[in-house]
């Protein structure tokens, strides 16, 4: 079964810095939209970083724009999230999702997330005050 598989969240001060990590074997890079969800308690999910495998253009939500990049390695078929900057209210759990079916642009990925295929099991990212 194809799933992405996420690494790398935990603790974090605010004002600190995180890698994600998000290792999506079994898809063919360059056919593929991938993109990094969050979901924080009582609140709905967000998507807030999205790149498009065939070309690289890239997609920021204004919540983490200038703070957070996405970039890939398709060697080694994983997308990254680099978060610097972190504020508390960037808690919550991080997903990696990945569509090659439906999504049709970088701001769709992130936009509409019930259209995507593939979603991992989320990894928890917690900043302190």
């Amino acid at each position: 079964q194809l799933r992405p598989v996420e690494s790398g969240g935990g603790l974090v001060q605010s004002g600190g810095s995180m890698r994600l990590s998000c290792a999506a074997s079994g898809f063919t890079p360059e056919h593929i939209y991938i993109g990094w969800f969050r979901q924080a308690p009582g609140k709905e999910r967000e998507g807030i970083a999205c790149m498009s495998g065939s070309d690289d253009n890239t997609y920021y939500a204004d919540s983490v724009k200038g703070r957070f990049t996405i970039s890939r390695d398709n060697a080694k078929n994983t997308v990254s999230l680099q978060m610097n900057s972190l504020k508390p209210e960037d808690t919550a759990v991080y997903y990696c999702a990945v569509d090659a079916t439906r999504i049709t642009s970088v701001q769709r990925m992130c936009s509409d997330g019930a259209l995507v295929d593939y979603w991992g099991r989320g990894t928890q990212v917690t900043v302190s005050s």
